[in-house]
């Protein structure tokens, strides 16, 4: 089988536009498709200092990798969450990673910084949950406190679907009305962008192949039996039925999204008594869960 656009062997058969591609052909596809879902939701402008949250997956691998050759100036963060030889695996490829794209790489370690790793802390909320609260406090606070103009995760069309089924299911509306490819920045909260808005994860796959990116296949131990998978089963039969029923599906969100909106509810936010940044009580969600009566340094020396 041939590439549509040169007498090559076909890399790959994409399904949703349906077409066979080389691998030359392929990247060149797949870098354009970042490029306009930049520009389509304005993510990122050339001068922003971006920071990458990068795991030792390949979604945030590849995401690092497309912005640095758009030129754009990114430096990554992995954060380490103290779960035994997963983390150690994790943080191994995020070092090879960046050291083949040529990016700076910064490190935090969950377990040094707060004395016990993701797994191990005492507390009645699910792990998934307080693991979720810590990244998400740790990259936003790390941006905001060293100077980056926006944060970039490697989210990619699969999972955006699913989370957006997974919530229309329940309605939680107030997270429907929050999602999308961009989060604006608003006081100590940077702005968040998802560059791989619109790229399955199948193609996140073939161009981390096709450019060389190793990265971890292991998933980690705590994510077994979570039902983003089992919503992600669901629309994978879908789409084999009908190509292109992920993206239709979340351009319709787009669309209606102003209807979920409108049902947000806008808390009054102050700042946390220890750390500082904004809470809706008299602690920020971090500090409550890990008991903390100390802000901890986040600052690059």
């Amino acid at each position: 089988m041939k590439c549509r656009f040169c007498e090559k062997e076909a890399y790959i058969r994409l399904h949703y536009p349906k077409m066979l591609l080389c691998k030359e052909h392929f990247i060149e596809y797949f870098e354009r498709k970042v490029r306009r879902t930049i520009e389509r939701y304005k993510l990122l402008k050339p001068d922003e200092k971006i920071l990458v949250v990068i795991s030792g997956g390949k979604d945030s691998a590849v995401t690092a990798y497309v912005l640095k050759k758009l030129d754009y100036n990114i430096e990554c963060l992995h954060i380490n969450l103290g779960i035994g030889k997963y983390s150690e695996e994790s943080e191994a490829y995020a070092k090879r990673q960046c050291e083949l794209i040529g990016a700076k790489l910064h490190i935090v370690r969950v377990r040094e910084l707060l004395g016990a790793g993701i797994g191990e802390l005492k507390t009645r909320r699910p792990t998934c949950s307080y693991c979720g609260i810590t990244k998400r406090y740790i990259f936003n606070r790390f941006a905001y406190e060293n100077g980056f103009d926006a944060i970039a995760t490697g989210h990619n069309l699969d999972d955006e679907a699913s989370f957006v089924f997974s919530n229309i299911m329940h309605w939680n509306t107030d997270y429907l009305g929050k999602q999308g490819p961009l989060l604006p920045g608003e006081g100590k909260f940077v702005k968040k962008v998802k560059p791989l808005y619109e790229l399955t994860e199948r193609e996140v796959v073939y161009y981390a192949l096709a450019v060389g990116l190793e990265y971890i296949i292991h998933e980690c131990p705590y994510a077994r039996g979570a039902t983003t998978i089992e919503y992600k089963e669901i629309l994978n039969a879908m789409e084999e039925k009908k190509p292109g029923t992920k993206i239709n599906f979340i351009k319709g969100f787009l669309r209606k999204k102003h209807l979920f909106e409108r049902e947000l509810k806008e808390a009054p936010l102050g700042e946390c008594k220890v750390c500082g940044m904004p809470a809706q009580g008299e602690k920020c969600s971090f500090c409550r869960v890990w008991g903390l009566e100390e802000p901890i340094n986040l600052r690059i020396k």
